[in-house]
Formats: C-alpha cells, structure tokens, sequence
C-alpha cells in the first residue's frame, strides 16, 4: 500500500482543471486576436506556445488525477510522461531564446527560468508520486502553482512585446 491518498487531492484536481482549461482557452483566444504580429517573431511564438503547453501540462496532470482508482505509480509516470511532452516546447523555446541577437532581448534567463520552473518541479513531482513519495504530492501542487503563474506571466509580456 503506498502512502499517497489520491482521493484526498480529489477538490484541489477538480479546481486546477477548471483553472488550468480557462485560462488556457483565454490565453489562446488573447493570442489569437494578434496572431498575425505573433507569428512574425519566432521567439514569441515558441515562448507563448511553452506557456499554453504547461497549462495544458497542468491540465493534465489534474485530470489523471481524477481518474478513478489510478494507482500513485501509474498517477507519477503519467506526470512524468506528460511534462516531458511539454518540455519539447520549453526546448523549443530555449532554442529560440537562446539565439535571439536582437538589440530588443533581453531578460534571457529570466525568460528561461520561468519556463522551466514548472517542468522541474512536475519531474520532481512525478518522479516522488511513482516512488511513493507522499510529499511528491504536495510538490504536484506547487508544480500546478508554478505553471498558472508562468504561463500567465509569459502570456502577457509576449500579448505587450507584441504590441509595441
């Protein structure tokens, strides 16, 4: 028997995926009223493109978690696997950010550690939960809490960067 009561994270699960779904669908319906000036920056597609995947990541992770009788070692490598589907766009966005010359970036490692911020801490998380770890729950949630906060962050200095 593993420690972690997934039942008990039922509420937090429930309110992360309804969190997690509107902001993603407010975030893709804010870029989209600029998608024609987004998409001539490369760096502001991939960076926007991160933020909407961790929320879907966040997503995600709460909704595995709402399945019923998911074991915590299936629940962890579903987190697992999940953010290193997200990471690939945080790659992505590093590539960019990272080659971006512009007179204009700046901010390069901030830019970078808000992106990463959420998928350590989902790894930290999952890997915890897979090895029966009860904290790794708690880090889950702080996980959940890092992905609103970035996404939205990121979300809104590309929806300015954008407009200037």
């Amino acid at each position: 028997m593993s420690a972690i009561d997934l039942a008990s994270w039922g509420q937090f699960n429930v309110a992360m995926a309804g969190a997690t779904a509107a902001l993603a669908g407010l975030v893709i319906v804010a870029a989209s009223v600029n998608i024609g000036r987004i998409v001539r920056t490369p760096t502001l597609t991939s960076r926007l493109g991160a933020a909407i995947g961790v929320l879907v990541l966040a997503l995600v992770v709460s909704a595995v978690g709402l399945v019923p009788d998911v074991s915590p070692v299936a629940y962890g490598w579903a987190i697992v696997i999940a953010t290193l589907g997200a990471a690939v766009f945080q790659l992505q966005a590093t590539r960019r950010i990272v080659s971006d010359r512009s007179p204009t970036a700046r901010a390069r490692v901030l830019k970078l550690l808000l992106g990463y911020l959420p998928i350590g801490a989902y790894l930290a998380a999952g890997g915890m939960i897979a090895a029966g770890v009860g904290a790794g729950m708690l880090v889950a949630a702080v996980a959940c809490l890092l992905a609103i906060a970035s996404a939205l962050v990121t979300s809104w200095v590309v929806l300015v960067e954008v407009l200037r």
